[in-house]
């Protein structure tokens, strides 16, 4: 897959394409729908598949104190979409000046004279240009106008599940039952709800792969080793949203090894939070490898995915306490990661 920055990276006279435009953050199992079959429908017509997205997320330009975390990272984002077999992606820089263009610049500049579009894929909530101001009306205008179709796609809805998924709590189990209707529609502000709540399994239905944050192993205050469990660290500026605090069943995933090499993917009990019973105040993400005293991750980058919840944060009235249940956590996390069948495929 071609991964372009700039209009200066796309060959001249590239195309016939067809494009599509969104954030697809999290690229969750509604984009791939969509993306996959846009891809069979270009192959099918000699085009090739595009997408256009942008960076930093537009909510962050215009609202950066109330912008949505984001869901994955610019790294991962690309690799996902890498996935759903796309030509190429134009990952455009989003600034105040960018978003000044009118539908109709924005349109001509980078659809079809830069990708010679012949199809564009929207939904019907469609917007683009100053102030949104471009619609699903003003595409078709357009499309007439510089001789390329519009293909509108509808919401992509979950089905029901047979089943509770695997690690669902009864709690969590009634939340689903009480707050997520039958086939509501697949979506990144869905998945930030589920992450908020701590409710991982069921993200993970909306994602197709478990949710995972990614960064650099730092060096924390070594308290764990000091109580037999050595934990990896994540920094402070990992990509991916944080899921609620408590403690997580989860895969250690190490990106600087080949994905078949010995230890690339590890059982891990992930803990997010403050530390409340040494008076934490930074919030952090760090991982025990299950079993394992033996491991140097320090500076190596690494992808924690979270698989089921195991419990809140607490805060505990001894070490002894603790240390306690954090040998339950361990090994109920083992049962659970056995139980899924080991680790998903990496990307």
């Amino acid at each position: 897959m071609h991964r372009w920055t700039d209009l200066a990276e796309v060959p001249t006279g590239f195309g016939p394409s067809v494009v599509t435009l969104g954030n697809f953050d999290g690229v969750h199992r509604g984009h791939h729908s969509v993306l996959t079959r846009m891809v069979t429908d270009a192959r099918a017509a000699g085009a090739r598949a595009v997408a256009v997205t942008f960076s930093p997320h537009p909510a962050q330009v215009h609202h950066p104190d109330t912008a949505p975390p984001l869901l994955t990272g610019d790294e991962d984002r690309l690799l996902l979409l890498e996935r759903t077999g796309l030509d190429a992606v134009l990952m455009l820089t989003y600034t105040l000046d960018f978003a000044r263009q009118t539908p109709e610049e924005f349109v001509s500049r980078y659809l079809v004279h830069a990708l010679g579009a012949r199809t564009v894929v929207v939904g019907r909530d469609v917007r683009f240009g100053w102030e949104n101001a471009g619609d699903l009306t003003t595409m078709t205008e357009l499309g007439a106008k510089y001789g390329f179709a519009v293909d509108v796609i509808e919401d992509l809805a979950a089905e029901p599940e047979p089943e509770a998924p695997l690690g669902r709590t009864p709690d969590e189990e009634h939340l689903s039952r009480v707050a997520d209707p039958l086939h509501r529609r697949w979506s990144s502000t869905w998945v930030r709800e589920l992450l908020t709540d701590g409710r991982v399994t069921e993200a993970a239905s909306i994602l197709g792969r478990p949710h995972r944050v990614r960064g650099v192993v730092v060096h924390g205050d070594a308290r764990g080793r000091e109580l037999g469990y050595p934990t990896a660290n994540l920094s402070a500026d990992a990509a991916g949203m944080v899921p609620a605090d408590g403690v997580y069943a989860g895969w250690l995933r190490r990106l600087d090894l080949a994905p078949d090499a010995a230890d690339a993917v590890l059982p891990a009990a992930i803990s997010v939070g403050t530390n409340p019973t040494f008076d934490g105040v930074a919030r952090r993400v760090e991982a025990y490898v299950l079993d394992r005293t033996d491991l140097d991750l320090y500076g190596e980058d690494v992808a924690l995915e979270f698989v089921a919840r195991l419990r809140a944060t607490l805060r505990f009235d001894s070490i002894d306490e603790l240390v306690a249940t954090m040998h339950d956590d361990v090994a109920r996390a083992r049962e659970l990661l056995v139980a899924a069948g080991g680790p998903p495929a990496g990307w």
